[in-house]
């Protein structure tokens, strides 16, 4: 009997899997996201989707597991799809799984043990162990594990592989155990009548609120959560000891952070003194409470006072974009000299601000002279060794004279960092004495040996510790800036870059507000609280493409070609967390920073230029996947996220064919098809936050592609280039809809139309040329991109006659100006007249020129669709784009409401097209544009389901026009 397919084969809960994906960005209590810096870390809905869905059969498939159709058919019948769709097996497990995603769910033990029997069943209670090859941040060995399964992760990153030992390999071995420390062991000896502990949370009412009502029983990792609060405590206490005199009080009021800007010697021979280089003056602008450091020039030198408003429009700052200038004299400053300057070790820092927790909020004031001194009194017993990489992806401080890693940080704050490191040395000796003391072993067996006893346990506490000393590290650098809208400040690594920071704010590790040494602590003990703790977990250090069979199923997130330096990025935190833990794990920091050589991203930097960067990459990716596909059981597809947009840098075109084609996907197929991987299916899954600082301003991926494959038949046919093209064109354009109606954004749908292309493509041993040539990855990527385009335009041959022209006109020339006389001669082939394009609103005509009104230039009171005797699809497009920016969501709907469905629907067909010929172009400020419209239209809460609320309602109110 041939095997069942599994549910990943066939189809997906994707809307609740992207909602709760998405919703995971504004979770932060818990989260694994705030226990260590990482970056492209997968969202836990996603990765327990992929894994539970990858395990499973569909219980529709007539040859799936008797039993586990048995257990679906008893699942609850009572869900929004066996609601929608009829009641069968698969729609009752696709509600189960839309609970499953849910971040409540991560510890509700009802939903989390119905799913590992669920797996059990469909394994005959074989669960296979799991192994992620590239596990960086750890989410995938994290739900495996708490999927109930043996979770097996590997890294060649050294701190990528702490972070896993952290989740998955630590917390099992001290589980149901109580804390050791005094004050909670004192608590534990003393039992209540009835235990604390909430039945479907991991997490004491103890921990939740504090030191509160004493408890018998301490779930999963909560011990230990509240150990590492405890000694976290401690160690604030003793460094407040030490070097608390460097944290002086203002007015009688705590500091939250003392605002710094950078100096330079000015250029000006005249003036030849220092002044300040400054992004914003601005420190304040909440609404009531707007302020700014007004810079005073007295002569030569510079002050600043703290005044209420805002600086004037042109007077706020002394550095953009172009460059700097002096302001005592005027005089530019080119960014050369700046870098000059650093580099020759002449860039200085002058207190700009102090910002105090206020009796109502915070308060600012101007630069006190004492701070200042006190501030440059700081004197480091230690500083990190290491030089910044001279070219790195996103690393801008190396210009300026920050070329080693000490440069980042002022005195006071690499005091303050070798203060705490050197505390977590002394807090694990303490707590392994408690340890000691509360019975736990006395073997003497280190935590990596897979030590249990109290020794053990001291490392244990002691590895969340150093956590908690990289996430200060995150704040505490001079590259931290001030938010001067959230009032707070923002850390090092607000994207995936280290850039040049021009005024910096310093913060007050004592305080009770912004980046406090507490506030750190506190993200990584309620992390530990809501781990599973449970099953097996191993991680390992080792290169990828040395993958060994450690397990049956495989999940893994690679790296995305040139997108991210992880190991670059990583050195930042290296430097701090190997002087904590080296003697705990020294086979893991063998190395001053974190090994690069071997590290499998297509850096031009390291390899020399582009075309030795991608041949490294390649033949990493293809030994990976050649390796996997030895072991890789045939029960279980293999799945890989990747998330590297096609148009992004690393794009190839081939001139003798015009084809664009990203050498990041061409490259990660290439590898898998050459393994003799064929790609079944792809789901695009939101893993990306469109609000994150890389997003931002950019037109940024905000899904990855999850490509579910299988080792390909050994005796696979071959077929034509003909026959290939001609299945893209009888079965692209159907999952092209499917996807869409799966609520897929534009941006993501060239990414998402690479699955089903390529699963015919890779299907077949080879696709071959007329003249018996393999039609290559990059070919059949290029041919799938042309059936997509093919695809998304095709109803425009079906709209009025003025979208059609203005669609083509567009193509050539955006919203600017072009010739009246082509402009005549394209209408005419559209069965209409530049007149009455003019008379309809779509363009400007005059002077013998044509152009495209752009949705800005709109007039919103004059525009009705019921009232308009010949709608066009061009101008509701844009009416909804301007009430959209205008008036956001509730603006749109009102407008949408007004419209028929024929015209809403073709509206949202041409911002598809639209969005697909910006991208194409690079015209991304245009392709925002479209893919907000789309994303506001799909959202959970947006425009279309807003639009039907109020066609409910038996007012509809006024016209969008009248909103305000």
């Amino acid at each position: 009997m041939p095997a069942a397919k599994k549910l990943i084969e066939v189809a997906l809960p994707l809307d609740a899997i992207n909602q709760a994906s998405a919703r995971e960005k504004s979770i932060r209590h818990g989260h694994p996201s705030t226990l260590h810096l990482w970056w492209a870390r997968r969202p836990l809905a996603a990765a327990r989707a992929v894994i539970f869905t990858s395990l499973v059969d569909d219980p529709d498939d007539p040859n799936a597991n008797p039993a586990f159709v048995a257990a679906c058919k008893k699942l609850p019948g009572d869900g929004p799809n066996v609601e929608a769709k009829g009641d069968s097996p698969r729609m009752r497990l696709f509600d189960f799984i839309e609970r499953l995603v849910t971040w409540e769910a991560t510890t509700d033990e009802a939903i989390m043990g119905k799913a590992r029997e669920l797996i059990r069943i469909a394994t005959n209670g074989n669960p296979p162990p799991l192994l992620d090859p590239f596990a960086g941040g750890g989410s995938i060995p994290l739900e495996a594990q708490r999927l109930g399964l043996e979770a097996h992760a590997s890294d060649l990153n050294p701190v990528a592989v702490m972070i896993n030992k952290a989740m998955i390999e630590i917390p099992p071995r001290f589980a149901d155990k109580p804390p050791v420390n005094p004050r909670d062991r004192e608590d534990v000896l003393t039992p209540p009548p009835t235990a604390s502990v909430h039945a479907a949370r991991p997490l004491p009412s103890k921990l939740r609120r504090g030191r509160t009502a004493p408890t018998t029983t301490w779930k999963g990792a909560a011990g230990l959560a509240a150990d590492v609060r405890y000694y976290g405590e401690w160690m604030r206490e003793r460094a407040f000891e030490r070097i608390g005199h460097l944290y002086p009080e203002h007015k009688g009021e705590t500091v939250i952070a003392w605002l710094w800007a950078r100096t330079v010697i000015s250029p000006n021979p005249a003036v030849n003194a220092p002044v300040p280089l400054v992004r914003s003056f601005v420190l304040s602008k909440k609404k009531g409470r707007e302020c700014w450091a007004k810079p005073v020039v007295e002569g030569k030198t510079v002050r600043f006072e703290v005044t209420k408003g805002l600086p004037l429009r042109g007077e706020d700052g002394t550095v953009k974009r172009t460059g700097g200038k002096c302001i005592v004299s005027g005089e530019p400053m080119a960014f050369d000299y700046i870098r000059a300057q650093g580099k020759a070790g002449r860039m200085g820092a002058q207190l700009m601000a102090i910002v105090t927790e206020g009796k109502r909020g915070r308060s600012y004031y101007s630069p006190d002279d004492d701070h200042a001194r006190i501030a440059e009194s700081a004197e480091p017993a230690w500083k990190p060794v290491g030089d910044v990489p001279e070219q790195a992806l996103g690393f801008r401080v190396q210009l300026y004279g920050m070329d080693e890693y000490h440069k980042l940080f002022t005195p006071r704050q690499l005091t303050a960092l070798t203060t705490f490191s050197d505390l977590v040395h002394e807090a694990r000796e303490v707590a392994t004495q408690d340890a000691l003391a509360a019975g736990l072993g006395d073997d003497d067996v280190p935590l990596r040996e897979g030590g249990r006893g109290a020794r053990a346990y001291g490392e244990a506490v002691s590895v969340y510790l150093a956590f908690a000393v990289d996430k200060a590290a995150d704040y505490y650098s001079s590259l931290a800036r001030w938010h001067n809208s959230g009032e707070k400040i923002s850390a090092t690594f607000g994207r995936q870059a280290i850039p040049m920071v021009w005024d910096y704010a310093e913060t007050n590790p004592f305080s009770i507000s912004s980046g406090n040494w507490m506030a750190h602590v506190n993200w990584i003990w309620k992390v530990i609280a809501y781990l599973p703790a449970s099953s097996t977990g191993k991680t390992y250090l080792k290169d990828a493409t040395k993958t060994s069979s450690y397990a049956r199923a495989l999940s893994t997130d690679p790296p995305y070609y040139d997108n991210i330096g992880y190991a670059d990025l990583s050195d930042y935190l290296y430097v701090w967390i190997r002087r904590m833990l080296s003697i705990v794990y020294p086979n893991i920091f063998t190395t001053m920073l974190v090994p690069k050589a071997d590290e499998l991203i297509a850096s031009k930097y390291r390899h020399g230029n582009h075309k030795e960067a991608k041949k490294f990459f390649e033949s990493g990716m293809r030994l990976t996947f050649q390796n996997i596909r030895r072991f890789v059981e045939i029960d279980f597809p293999l799945t890989v996220y990747y998330a590297f947009k096609q148009q992004d840098a690393g794009f190839m075109t081939d001139s003798a064919r015009g084809e664009i084609v990203s050498t990041g996907w061409e490259t990660m197929l290439f590898s898998l098809i050459n393994a003799g991987f064929t790609i079944l299916g792809t789901w695009p899954i939101r893993t990306e936050g469109g609000a994150r600082l890389n997003a931002m301003g950019t037109n940024a991926l905000a899904s990855s592609i999850v490509l579910v494959c299988r080792p390909r038949p050994d005796d696979a046919s071959a077929t034509s280039r003909r026959r290939f093209q001609d299945e893209l064109r009888a079965k692209l354009p159907a999952a092209i809809a499917e996807m869409r109606t799966g609520k897929i954004l534009p941006v993501d749908l060239a990414q998402a139309s690479i699955g089903p292309g390529m699963a015919i493509y890779s299907r077949y041993s080879r696709v071959l040329e007329a003249n018996g040539d393999p039609v290559s990855v990059r070919q059949a990527l290029s041919l799938i991109n042309t059936v997509l385009a093919e695809t998304l335009h095709e109803f425009v041959g079906e709209v009025d006659e003025y979208t059609r022209f203005a669609f083509d006109w567009f193509q050539q020339h955006q919203f600017e100006a072009g010739d009246a006389g082509t402009a005549n001669t394209l209408a005419t082939a559209k069965n209409t007249s530049l007149p009455g394009l003019e008379r309809a609103g779509l363009i400007e005509l005059g002077g013998g020129v044509v152009r495209l009104l752009h949705w800005q230039e709109y007039d919103p009171g004059k525009y009705d669709p019921q009232r308009d005797d010949r709608p066009t699809v061009w101008e509701g497009t844009h009416h909804l784009i301007e009430r959209l920016n205008a008036h956001g969501e509730t603006g749109a709907a009102m407008l949408l409401t007004r419209m028929s469905p024929e015209l809403a629907g073709a509206a949202q067909d041409l911002a598809f097209s639209l969005y697909d010929i910006c991208d194409r172009n690079g015209w991304a400020r245009h392709a925002r544009d479209y893919n907000g419209l789309i994303a506001s239209w799909q959202g959970s809460d947006g425009i279309a389901s807003e639009a039907a609320r109020l066609r409910s309602e038996p007012e509809q109110g006024a016209l969008p026009i009248d909103v305000d």
